[in-house]
């Protein structure tokens, strides 16, 4: 009838399309690529510059074949960039789906490093399996991923307004094994990671104050038994008391910390110009390309190019936490907030141990040390990240 709108109609189950629902769709593969919904307009681009950026210094890794060591570290770079962009592209409710693949696959393999023959013994710690070709892979990296997922997930699936005990007790027991085995290798750093991602996921996944002040106490009663059964090795305590007492043994324990600071104070205001370090071509700090690369750019970058180290973490860091506050679920949210903690604690901690303020972990810095474990692990945090936002989008 005329001067009536038309109904609504289905036909054969599928509605009808809306208006203009064709108009001005993308012909090509490059236009669909760059179209307003596409995955790459939506990806954090700033982001990924960024992540690009922090990875250059890992390049001043002279050692004792400097070229061997770019070389490798551009491979794991190149093939860290196509883990996260995967990652990047799968959907957030992927993501969930794959948390129990990607949790289970890293308790074996963190249980295969410590079986004979197959884990590599470097350093007094068990943490590695040999490859292939002289290569390496360092589980414990990948845990940090797996910690990340399993809690967000273990919280996103809890009932109520609120995570109540079940759920807590159901993150703490699906990180006590993950935590457990890097202890076992010994990792002490990155256990340290992963019990400051736990906590901080607990708590902004909204649970109850008095449950998490009964978690503190259960924590520092198990701190106080671990210090009194003498569970730590004597090298770990070692470190501790020369961060203590730095200058009680400048030869031994203390000597480390001690030559880190001043390869970081030797630089100066812009430092000493690439492959120019004194102290770095002497190799008088351990693991310069790897623990102590910070003090690799102190030298030779001088204080101006640490600071700009420093700022390019914390930008990355914050971009985190902005998905983080801009997410709609909490299952989005805790994983950018894992992450962010993640990134923030071992850079902290990695930095914090070469200018003194910190004791000596074996940590590696984020974006920037050497190790193809590393990159990989966090350029898969980056494309978690990634797939967040764009989760996100689909709610704006």
């Amino acid at each position: 009838m005329l001067g009536r709108s038309s109904p609504s109609y289905t036909v054969r189950g599928y509605s009808a399309p809306r208006a203009g629902a064709f108009a001005g769709r993308p012909r090509s593969l490059l236009a669909r690529a760059f179209a307003r919904n596409s995955v790459l307009r939506q990806m954090d681009w700033v982001l990924v510059v960024l992540v690009w950026s922090a990875t250059q210094p890992s390049l001043l890794a002279a050692g004792e074949d400097p070229r061997t060591y770019m070389k490798k570290q551009l491979l794991w770079s190149v093939i860290g960039l196509l883990l996260m962009f995967a990652v990047s592209f799968a959907d957030s409710r992927r993501l969930r789906s794959w948390t129990p693949v990607a949790y289970g696959l890293t308790l074996l393999a963190l249980v295969a490093v410590l079986v004979p023959h197959i884990g590599s013994d470097i350093n007094g710690a068990r943490a590695w399996i040999n490859l292939p070709g002289g290569f390496q892979i360092e589980p414990s990296e990948f845990a940090k991923v797996a910690l990340v997922l399993v809690i967000a997930s273990v919280f996103s699936h809890a009932r109520g307004a609120r995570p109540g005990l079940r759920s807590v007790l159901l993150a703490l027991a699906a990180a006590a094994p993950l935590m457990a085995l890097v202890v076992i290798e010994p990792a002490l750093g990155v256990a340290l990671v992963l019990v400051a991602v736990t906590a901080t996921m607990i708590v902004l996944s909204g649970t109850r104050l008095r449950i998490i002040g009964a978690l503190l106490a259960i924590v520092g009663a198990a701190v106080a038994l671990a210090g009194g059964a003498h569970l730590l090795k004597s090298y770990q305590l070692t470190r501790f008391t020369s961060f203590l007492h730095p200058s009680a043994d400048l030869a031994g324990a203390g000597y480390n910390a001690a030559q880190a600071k001043i390869a970081v104070g030797s630089g100066g205001m812009f430092g000493t110009g690439l492959f120019h370090g004194q102290i770095v071509a002497g190799n008088y700090v351990p693991s310069q390309q790897t623990d102590f690369i910070f003090t690799v750019a102190g030298e030779e970058l001088g204080f101006v190019g640490t600071i700009t180290i420093v700022v390019l973490l914390f930008i990355v860091i914050v971009r985190a936490l902005r998905i983080a506050a801009r997410t709609d679920d909490l299952f989005g949210v805790l994983i950018a907030s894992g992450v962010a903690i993640w990134f923030a604690f071992q850079s902290f901690v990695n930095i914090g141990m070469t200018i003194g303020i910190m004791p000596i972990t074996g940590l590696p810095l984020p974006f920037v040390s050497y190790g193809g474990s590393a990159v990989f692990a966090d350029m898969i945090a980056i494309g978690m990240l990634q797939s967040v936002r764009r989760h996100r989008s689909v709610f704006d």
